[in-house]
């Protein structure tokens, strides 16, 4: 249970971080280049993957049988596109809201099978 609730709990920071630093960006702020900006979001999510797959290990949750943990996995995985997309490739403000719209599309879907078991795309 603890591995749960910290795994959450990284995750909302991981969340949190990423809202922060595409208000840095569609500000043009030059904070976005700070250092601990650069490095913090790395430290994060690697914690919040070793939780996971701690979790998944210690709950028997494989992706290869669980179907949800599958989805949510392939969600995790386009969120990581498309926040990548939206923070360092997309051009212009338009398509850095849209890369942003969808990169939280996947956080909502992802919250909502976590918290459901159940898929929802396949």
């Amino acid at each position: 249970m603890l591995i749960k609730h910290a795994h959450m709990l990284v995750a909302a920071c991981s969340v949190i971080l990423f809202i922060i630093r595409f208000i840095l960006l569609i500000n043009n702020n030059k904070a976005l280049n700070s250092k601990w900006l650069k490095i913090t979001p790395h430290v994060i999510d690697t914690v919040l993957f070793t939780l996971g797959i701690i979790m998944v290990i210690n709950l028997s949750l494989y992706p290869w049988h669980v179907s949800w943990i599958s989805e949510k996995l392939l969600l995790v995985l386009t969120y990581i596109i498309m926040g990548y997309y939206t923070l360092k490739l997309a051009r212009n403000t338009t398509k850095q809201f849209i890369g942003f719209l969808g990169a939280m599309s996947c956080i909502a879907l992802i919250v909502l099978i976590a918290t459901n078991k159940q898929t929802y795309l396949f």
